[in-house]
């Protein structure tokens, strides 16, 4: 790869070509129950610094960093009933930008019209399945995808964030890797494992065929192993990465979404989605979220888990993976496809044309946008994975995570 088209497929900071195509899409940037606890938060998405925030009447707004006064911070904002204000002098923003009230300029000139010319840039936002989502690009605003485990109503969701010090594009060509399962998850992660006195967790089946099928929504990813025949799910089935930076994971009885955000051009955070379908009857659990600390003091990751050996897959590239210096063979035919494809939607987006997936007729998304999954997981995955999703909701109930 040319180092030009590294940059052009790595940058997504204003008025870059990838920058303006993931500005396209809604972005998750918070979790509903965390703003229950503290309703104003500093974040950094696709290279901009803002302020999410809920008003004390339970609106949700994202809004520039600065107040247009005297530049105050707004992480240290107060949630008012219309909006929120700055800490500063108390100007009071509503979740559009505008400025409603401006104390001593009000009290002094109650006909002045200096609201009018000092809005607060701010963004779209809304809510959906307990994730808060964000739209960053131009009008007319496109619709939330309305992913069908964002809306059933039958089961209980976990939040996990994490926190990776890498360019989001190392998430998701691993999204398009396959053939990693071999080895980062079985032999890495059998060996990490061994070094910890601990059994191996995975059996090493070697991939026989992989294919990737483009359709509305992103790529088909499917694979068949050696001993499993061309009826299994992995094969005929698959599951979905989602234009551009969704991986959907888990089988039809624990469905996740892994949202790849961008923060910056080297930083990006993980909103890993678990869900699990709830039994008949059972009464349904609180949504939990927990933040993950992945690092240990050394600054190393400890893969002795599949998440945290895909992040070491990821950060082990470095901020941004110099792929002038790579050789892609037959295994990388998907990462191939994907770069592809985001090249082709960056020269839509630059053509005045919508995205691949852009969804702006609600028939499209309702009730929901159902994924294909499979009906069971990877043979290769040992028990003590499928549980884990039950083992952090059991400590996430007991605030112990």
């Amino acid at each position: 790869m040319r180092k030009s088209r590294n940059e052009r497929l790595t940058r997504v900071g204003p008025g870059t070509p990838m920058g303006n195509l993931l500005r396209r899409y809604w972005q998750p940037v918070g979790v509903a129950v965390e703003l229950d606890e503290e309703p104003v938060q500093k974040i950094r998405l696709l290279g901009e610094d803002l302020t999410l925030f809920r008003s004390a009447a339970g609106e949700y707004g994202l809004i520039g960093d600065r107040c247009p006064h005297r530049c105050m911070s707004m992480e240290y904002g107060i949630p008012d009933e219309r909006g929120i204000r700055c800490a500063y002098h108390g100007w009071l923003f509503d979740p559009a930008g505008k400025c409603l009230h401006q104390p001593f300029e009000d009290r002094v000139n109650p006909d002045s019209n200096f609201r009018e010319k000092t809005p607060i840039k701010a963004y779209p936002v809304a809510e959906l399945g307990g994730l808060i989502f964000a739209y960053l690009g131009p009008k007319p605003v496109p619709l939330v995808p309305r992913w069908d485990v964002l809306v059933r109503d039958d089961l209980d969701r976990v939040v996990e964030i994490h926190e990776l010090p890498c360019n989001w594009l190392q998430c998701m060509d691993n999204a398009a890797d396959p053939m990693h399962f071999e080895y980062l998850h079985g032999e890495q992660g059998n060996y990490i494992l061994k070094k910890m006195g601990k059994p191996p967790a995975m059996v090493t089946t070697p991939h026989l065929k992989i294919e990737f099928d483009v359709f509305e929504y992103g790529i088909m990813k499917r694979r068949l192993l050696e001993g499993e025949a061309e009826d299994a799910d992995d094969w005929t089935t698959g599951h979905p990465l989602l234009f551009p930076n969704i991986l959907a994971v888990g089988n039809v009885g624990r469905p996740t979404l892994q949202f790849r955000v961008p923060v910056d051009d080297v930083n990006t955070i993980q909103f890993a989605y678990r869900t699990s379908v709830r039994e008949p009857g059972a009464a349904p659990k609180p949504m939990t979220m927990r933040r993950s600390d992945l690092f240990n003091a050394e600054g190393k990751i400890i893969a002795d888990n599949v998440p945290a050996q895909d992040m070491i897959g990821w950060v082990g590239q470095g901020p941004i993976s110099d792929r002038t210096q790579e050789h892609l063979g037959q295994s990388d035919k998907g990462v191939i496809l994907y770069h592809r494809l985001l090249d082709e939607q960056m020269d839509r987006v630059a053509k005045g044309e919508d995205p691949m997936g852009t969804i702006r007729d609600p028939s499209e998304n309702e009730p929901s946008i159902d994924l294909r999954r499979e009906g069971r997981s990877l043979r290769s995955f040992d028990s003590k994975y499928e549980n884990a999703f039950d083992k952090v909701q059991r400590l996430a109930s007991a605030g112990e995570v």
